[in-house]
């Protein structure tokens, strides 16, 4: 495992994404504030560029590969969320992009990465290993591989968001009581903690995962790396993870005030709260951090509470079925 990162290279990369990524809004609803009993605050990542957080760290990493590299390309395996960021940032900075996706992504997130202009390679997501696809093709192209969040340069551009929002915190006069974060192999959620321990020391985050992928949850309590079953499903697509990253737990274990876990149904019901009270359209992932304070498995009585919306890239027809429901 490399070094483990620090604030200052969280600030490295804010600098680096500063003027290609969305300063995204910090959203909240009186209407909804009322109903819970608390501050609920919403850091609408959908509004990123490529419709999630993922942008970030995918331009992070790849504005730092050397220029005798960059026509070699980058290759990255992802469910989708990480694919776009990754197409998008290499086209940005004029390099090819091979994309490994699992074959039943949703349709909007493969179209999407292919717009961006890379070239898209479907895998089984329960039969093949994506990881040793990925070397393959690094091999074949010696592109740089281009890691979804076991990677330092990753996780810290993820993290610019914890940075945006203490400075959004403090423009409205708010402190956080806590800050919850959707969790897959841990690269924002360790970012994000690791950005609020600089910048705002004493903030409690915790991770949310989907019930049955809650391997962060389950390794804060046993101290070591769990896995989850491969029988395990969620419609959760963008955190489906089989075990933490070795390097993103490290943080996690130290930097975690805890992991919380929610069901399918919870993040359907915050889909829908989500898109009636603040009009934002968010995906399933994306949404687990919400659902944790809206079906209450963290206190929130009277506090102020962060959550993010990681990403909004949901196929259309999904999304009507669940708003409709």
């Amino acid at each position: 495992m490399t070094a483990l990162p620090v604030y200052e290279d969280v600030l490295k990369a804010a600098g680096r994404i500063k003027g290609q990524a969305v300063r995204t809004p910090l959203l909240t609803s009186p209407s909804l504030n009322e109903k819970l009993g608390c501050r609920l605050y919403v850091k609408a990542e959908p509004l990123q560029r490529t419709g999630s957080f993922k942008f970030r760290g995918a331009y992070n990493k790849i504005s730092q590969i050397p220029a005798a590299d960059r026509a070699k390309g980058v290759v990255a395996f992802s469910s989708g969320n990480h694919a776009q960021g990754v197409a998008a940032a290499a086209t940005l900075l004029g390099l090819p992009s091979w994309i490994i996706m699992p074959a039943d992504a949703p349709a909007i997130k493969i179209a999407r990465t292919r717009e961006f202009g890379a070239s898209v390679v479907a895998y089984d997501r329960y039969k093949d290993d994506r990881e040793a696809m990925g070397l393959e093709l690094q091999a074949k192209y010696g592109a740089t591989l281009v890691r979804p969040y076991d990677d330092a340069d990753i996780l810290c551009g993820q993290g610019t968001l914890g940075l945006e929002i203490v400075e959004q915190c403090r423009e409205l006069g708010v402190e956080p009581d806590a800050v919850v974060v959707c969790c897959g192999g841990g690269g924002l959620v360790s970012g994000t903690a690791l950005a609020l321990s600089g910048a705002a020391p004493g903030v409690p985050v915790y991770s949310v995962e989907p019930a049955d992928f809650d391997e962060t949850k389950r390794s804060l309590v046993s101290g070591k790396r769990e896995s989850n079953s491969p029988d395990a499903r969620s419609i959760c697509d963008a955190l489906l993870a089989p075990t933490p990253g070795e390097l993103t737990f490290a943080l996690n274990r130290t930097l975690l005030a805890g992991g919380l876990s929610v069901t399918d149904d919870e993040v359907r019901a915050a889909m829908r709260t989500v898109f009636v009270e603040l009009k934002l359209v968010v995906e399933p992932g994306g949404a687990v951090a919400i659902a944790s304070v809206l079906s209450g498995k963290l206190p929130t009585n009277g506090k102020s509470i962060v959550a993010v919306a990681s990403g909004g890239n949901v196929d259309p027809a999904m999304f009507a079925q669940i708003i409709g429901s």
